[in-house]
């Protein structure tokens, strides 16, 4: 059995009843012609689907498998959009999914890393932070911040850093939450939460979808 996430930037694939089956990542315009899979959640999933579930129900069902505690906030921050999941006494309490104010975000993280040749593995949280509500709009900041003679470096950690303040705020502003996607691996987009953050990596809704196919935990929690 097939699942996939189909995201915007990339689809991650997991195969069902093969022993030592990894999860597998691919950029999605590499898709190929004809991709077909059994269960398929994601932006581009219901093309390429026998059966869609929603994000958000992939995204529950992810993290009831990885995380123990009766009480949590999930928060998935992906190319496109961010959404969370909160949970009380082991249910759903609250949920929220934002593709407006969370436009792109994980996508113009990508892009400026890219445009300006940064490694954010060696760069630092910085202390300061632009106020940023939308990942492409936001990007005027950067380019005032330059101008003003602020280095690149800083002013794209800066609105790194704006960006998950904005996340941790449509979550709900929690003392702790459990970080979903790949921004888990951006340790300047990790480190700017005023908060404790447990990345579980950005394989969360594939765990989701495997649960629901009647599978246990089969993705670590730092998948």
């Amino acid at each position: 059995m097939l699942l996939g996430d189909f995201g915007t930037s990339y689809c991650k694939f997991l195969a069902l009843g093969q022993e030592g089956a990894e999860p597998t990542i691919l950029p999605s315009k590499e898709l190929p012609p004809g991709l077909r899979v059994d269960l398929a959640t994601g932006h581009n999933g219901r093309r390429y689907a026998d059966r869609y579930v929603n994000e958000l129900v992939a995204l529950a069902r992810g993290g009831a498998a990885l995380i123990t505690e009766e009480r949590y906030v999930l928060l998935d921050c992906g190319s496109r959009d961010i959404k969370f999941i909160r949970y009380e006494n082991g249910k759903v309490a609250d949920m929220g999914w934002n593709a407006e104010c969370g436009a792109s975000m994980g996508f113009t993280i990508e892009l400026l890393e890219r445009y300006y040749d940064l490694d954010f593995a060696r760069m630092q949280a910085p202390e300061r932070t632009f106020s940023v509500t939308c990942g492409v709009l936001g990007m005027s900041d950067i380019f005032d911040a330059v101008i003003s003679g602020v280095p690149v470096a800083e002013a794209v950690a800066r609105f790194v850093k704006g960006i998950a303040i904005n996340a941790y705020r449509f979550a709900g502003s929690p003392p702790r939450l459990h970080l979903s996607g790949g921004l888990c691996d951006n340790p300047i987009f990790v480190a700017s939460f005023p908060c404790q953050v447990v990345p579980l990596g950005r394989f969360v809704l594939l765990q989701g979808l495997a649960a629901m196919a009647g599978q246990e935990k089969i993705i670590s929690s730092r998948g």
